[in-house]
Order: structure tokens, then C-alpha cells, then sequence
């Protein structure tokens, strides 16, 4: 069958040939009609994620729209290896699999999915989050982020504050919903000053950060204490992506001395049937909420020149 394939973690993938997967025990076989070529991919297919597989060759893609034997049209997640979304057929579990509502299309729905579910997830399934409280998005200009304002507004937050390293995006981002902004392009000492002043003047529930590293380290240090005689509030702090770097400096008083409570989501720390039933449910709200992204269709064909190619909108690829 045709495919994207990764022959090296040094190159992009290439359309080729490879054999066909067999469906195992609670597999379903869907023939994919669209998948994604998200943030998540791109590091599994450079083996720069912790979930990247380490056998050669094998085919990329995390999740992706396609068709049941019997014409039923599902979003599926995290096809079994080595024949990922990127293929005209996936073996997939069953638990996996949700059907889409019509008026979701396919290509919407390869590209909303990852970065959609992201947030979705982080709100409800880790941090608990309930209606009425304050989200911080920390890194919201990107697709991901952008939609986290979006879906924390759907879900009920009665503030949310908005970082970005431009300051040229703030009314954009207040526009989807967010209440404040405030840039990141400031010295630490400036940067932590106004996380402070939102974690203790405002108050912050739940962070949602894609940034981790300097920016994180920043927001981290806010909300330490000194070791006042009151409890320091609760902050949920739910790390999703490191796309400021892959670690920080985190004093163990910092802990000790605030509210804080860290906690990641992602592949791992939500099952996969987990994180399907967020989609599914996203997908089922995406109309109230109002949700919307921009993707561009590609051939299966092109998948090399699409992956070079850098772009604001989210590729798909059409199967």
C-alpha cells in the first residue's frame, strides 16, 4: 500500500511502498482518508519524542480520519505501530476509534484534533478544572494555544490571561477571549513581577504552559512564597509542550513555598481511549464552541514538499 514512510531520523518522510498491517485482536482496520501533520508528528518522525518509536523504517502519524468496513466515517488515534496515520490503511484499536458528526469534515477534523484535545485534556481530565475559574495560557499565539483560549472560554473560565512572545498578537488573542496579555519579551525580573501580579492580584487556578523552559521558570518563581503564616492559593500548572526548551531551574522552596501543584498531560499521563473520548467530545461541541482552524490539503503524493515547507495554517494530508 502507499505511505509516508521514515526510513532515516535524519530526513523527511517519503512516499513509498510498505506492507499492509493485520489487524490484531480488538483492531479495527480503517482506511484513512486524512492525517495531520502536527508539532507531535514532526518529533516522532525526527525521533525527538519521548513516544518516538526507534525501529526503522515505519510510517508517521498520531491520529487521523478514515472509514470503517462498513462505511462508518471515525477519527482514530495512535494506530498500531509500525503503520501509523500516514497510510491508506491503520490497524487501530477499537477503543480508539470515535465517529464524527457530519458536520465535521475531514480535513477540520485531522487538523483540530491534536491541538485541540490538548487543552481539552489538560483542562479536564488533569487538572479538574470547573467553570467559574482563571486560566493562564502561557505560549497562546500558536495554533494550540489559540484554540486552549477558545476551548477555556467554551468550558466556562470566568478569566483568561494570555502570553506571547509578540506583542503584536495581544489583540488577536484578546479577540478569541482572552482578558488580559502580557508579553513575554521582557526581562525575567519584569516578566515575573507581572505574573505575580495576576497569580496574587486576579488570582490564576489552572496554567496551561506550552513554553516550559525561561518563560515557565519565570511564572514558577511568581508563585513561590516566602513562607507567610496563610496557605498560598492553589495553582493547577498543567505542562503540555517545551516549546521555550526542555527544562528550567525549579528550587525545591518553590514547592515548598506556594500553592503549586505540576502536572503534565500528554501521551501517557491520559490513556489513549481517554484522550479519544476528548475529541469525540470536542468534536460533538465544536459548533457551541464555535471552534475553527486553518488547514490546507495536500496529497499523500507531496508528503516530502509538505514537510519542508513552512506554513501557519495546519497541513493535512489527503489519503
Amino acid at each position: 500500500m502507499k505511505a509516508a514512510i521514515v526510513r532515516s531520523f535524519d530526513h523527511v518522510p517519503v512516499y513509498g511502498e510498505i506492507d499492509a498491517p493485520q489487524a490484531q485482536e480488538g483492531d479495527v482496520l480503517v482506511s484513512t482518508t486524512a492525517a495531520a501533520i502536527s508539532q507531535l508528528v514532526r518529533a516522532q518522525a525526527a525521533g525527538k519524542h519521548y513516544s518516538s518509536g526507534k525501529t526503522l523504517p515505519f510510517v508517521p502519524g498520531a491520529d487521523g480520519v478514515g472509514r470503517l468496513a462498513d462505511g462508518t466515517r471515525v477519527y482514530f488515534a495512535f494506530p498500531r505501530a509500525p503503520i501509523g496515520a500516514m497510510a491508506e490503511t491503520v490497524a487501530v484499536a477499537a477503543t480508539q476509534c470515535v465517529a464524527l458528526p457530519e458536520h465535521v469534515d475531514n480535513v477540520t477534523a485531522a487538523a483540530i484534533a491534536n491541538p485541540g484535545m490538548s487543552s481539552w485534556a489538560a483542562l479536564e481530565a488533569r487538572a479538574q478544572f470547573r467553570a467559574g475559574e482563571t486560566v493562564l495560557v502561557n505560549g497562546a499565539a500558536g495554533t494550540s494555544g489559540r484554540l486552549a483560549i477558545q476551548i477555556a472560554k467554551h468550558l466556562g473560565a470566568s478569566r483568561i490571561v494570555a502570553t506571547a512572545r509578540k506583542p503584536d498578537v495581544a489583540d488577536e488573542l484578546r479577540a478569541l477571549g482572552a482578558d488580559h496579555f502580557i508579553g513575554l519579551d521582557q526581562s525575567p525580573d519584569k516578566l515575573t513581577a507581572a505574573f505575580r501580579d495576576e497569580l496574587y492580584g486576579n488570582g490564576i487556578d489552572v496554567v496551561l504552559d506550552y513554553l516550559w523552559g525561561a518563560p515557565a521558570a519565570c511564572l514558577l518563581e511568581a508563585a513561590s512564597g516566602h513562607g507567610s503564616a496563610a496557605a498560598q492559593p492553589r495553582v493547577r500548572f498543567v505542562n503540555i509542550g517545551n516549546l521555550a526548551g526542555p527544562t528550567l531551574p525549579l528550587p525545591a522552596g518553590t514547592l515548598r513555598s506556594s500553592g503549586l501543584e505540576l502536572m503534565g498531560s500528554g501521551l501517557g499521563s491520559v490513556s489513549y481511549a481517554g484522550l479519544v473520548q476528548v475529541i469525540g467530545k470536542m468534536f460533538a461541541e465544536m459548533a457551541s464552541a464555535g471552534l475553527k482552524i486553518d488547514a490546507r490539503a495536500v496529497p499523500l503524493a507531496d508528503v516530502e514538499a509538505a514537510w519542508k515547507q513552512p506554513s501557519s495554517e495546519r497541513i493535512v494530508l489527503q489519503v
